[in-house]
């Protein structure tokens, strides 16, 4: 039966939507197995929802679509601006800056992209950079937000494994200032060689003390989401409820940018998006299900052999296996096929979980900019207006950047696991 999931891919080149493939290949193996197991599909795919945990999902992309319409974006960016944008390429830096700061907001790579891309790229190129340059740079700072809390992947990922959430939130903030600090060490260099200049003077404290106070609004947000979390005020599923009214209140009446006309399109949005995932969750629960009762898991260990033994094979099968498949994948994609499939191999190699999802988490969001599905790439290059070749001299170095990243934060499991590690001995 381990045969059926090459079909699988098979199907997915042939351009079959991945839910679709995954029921079908579900389906099919049930029917040759035991045809009147048919009869427990619908159970199993419901069962794949039924989960409390899940209605966060929801919340927290209609909590990002909220806070993108609702001017967060021009705010950070203004306050990434004092912080950053005296040195060398100074605008790229503000555009790390605010990525970093839009990924604690919107908690997606793509509404990172266009939300910086669309003010930002604009402004690179009138200052002189080198429009392939920018709209690289946007598309993998990006990168950054299914990495820092909130993080949509995260909640699922905890959803599918029964893995704290908070502390995969908390787990996610030193790879993702990790993957920013990466990146701004290569915008120094470019500045320097091709002599970008940041503004005339560094900001001055009362500067800094007005750009705080415009963006604090935003900054604090996911501040209170990790927090109640963490501390036990609220759930997951709570804190999804509370970014929604927070984003509402603040669109609507701080900020004034959001109009009441713009909800219903907001929601819809949303609803949609939710549906797709739901679907998704649901077919992907049925593959699990039927994974597990052919042992194909323990079929693959076997297969492996040294590798399942051994954690620093078993984990660079991992990453080779999910860099590829993410450059054709989406990333809800990949993670509804490769959490069940790798979960028990991890397991049976004592790695932690939370390390293991943020693992997982950095490798797919390294393929939303490796071609030829890197999505956040044909977000920025339709915003600067230009191919996705064209992008490339550019874009190699920035991947090997989060390739190091990814590396560093592989083989030393302590940077991911010292935060949650340190918060649960403080609330304990």
């Amino acid at each position: 039966m381990i045969l059926i999931i090459p079909v699988l891919f098979i199907l997915f080149f042939l351009g079959i939507p991945i839910a679709y493939s995954l029921g079908f290949i579900s389906i099919v193996g049930i029917y040759l197995t035991d045809p009147e197991m048919l009869m427990n599909i619908p159970r199993r795919i419901f069962r794949g929802i039924d989960n409390f945990s899940l209605v966060a999902v929801p919340l927290f992309i209609l909590a990002g679509e909220l806070m993108t319409k609702g001017g967060i974006s021009t705010r950070l960016i203004r306050f990434a601006q004092t912080l950053v944008g005296h040195l060398p390429a100074g605008l790229a830096m503000v555009v790390i800056v605010a990525s970093m700061f839009f990924s604690a907001v919107s908690g997606t790579a793509i509404a990172a992209a266009a939300a910086i891309g669309g003010m930002m790229i604009p402004a690179m190129k009138k200052e002189g950079y080198d429009v392939r340059f920018s709209s690289t740079l946007v598309a993998t700072s990006g990168t950054i937000g299914p990495i820092i809390p909130p993080s949509i992947t995260l909640v699922l990922f905890g959803v599918m494994t029964s893995t704290s959430i908070g502390a995969l939130f908390v787990a996610g903030v030193v790879p993702g200032i990790l993957m920013g600090i990466g990146l701004m060490i290569y915008c120094y260099y470019v500045g320097i060689k091709h002599n970008y200049k940041g503004r005339e003077k560094r900001a001055s404290f009362k500067e800094l003390i007005v750009g705080l106070k415009d963006a604090v609004l935003a900054l604090i947000m996911p501040i209170i989401i990790v927090g109640g979390i963490l501390s036990g005020v609220f759930t997951p599923t709570e804190s999804g409820v509370i970014a929604v009214v927070y984003a509402l209140l603040i669109g609507l009446f701080v900020y004034k940018e959001l109009k009441l006309s713009e909800l219903v399109s907001i929601f819809l949005s949303s609803a949609k998006t939710t549906a797709v995932i739901v679907f998704l969750i649901g077919n992907a629960a049925l593959f699990t299900w039927f994974l597990s009762f052919h042992r194909i898991p323990d079929q693959l260990a076997s297969m492996l052999g040294p590798f399942a033994e051994h954690k620093i094979l078993l984990l660079l099968f991992i990453n080779i296996i999910l860099l590829i498949a993410g450059t054709f994948i989406d990333t809800i994609s990949a993670l509804t096929i490769f959490t069940p499939l790798f979960l028990p191999l991890v397991i049976a190699a004592d790695i932690d979980l939370i390390h293991f999802g943020v693992i997982l988490a950095l490798n797919l969001t390294i393929g939303m900019v490796t071609p030829p599905l890197g999505v956040c790439l044909f977000v920025t290059s339709a915003i600067a207006k230009i191919r996705v070749p064209d992008m490339f001299k550019f874009l190699v170095p920035q991947i090997l950047i989060l390739l190091a990243v990814l590396v560093i934060v592989t083989y030393i499991p302590q940077i991911t696991l010292f935060l949650p590690e340190l918060l649960s001995n403080l609330t304990n």
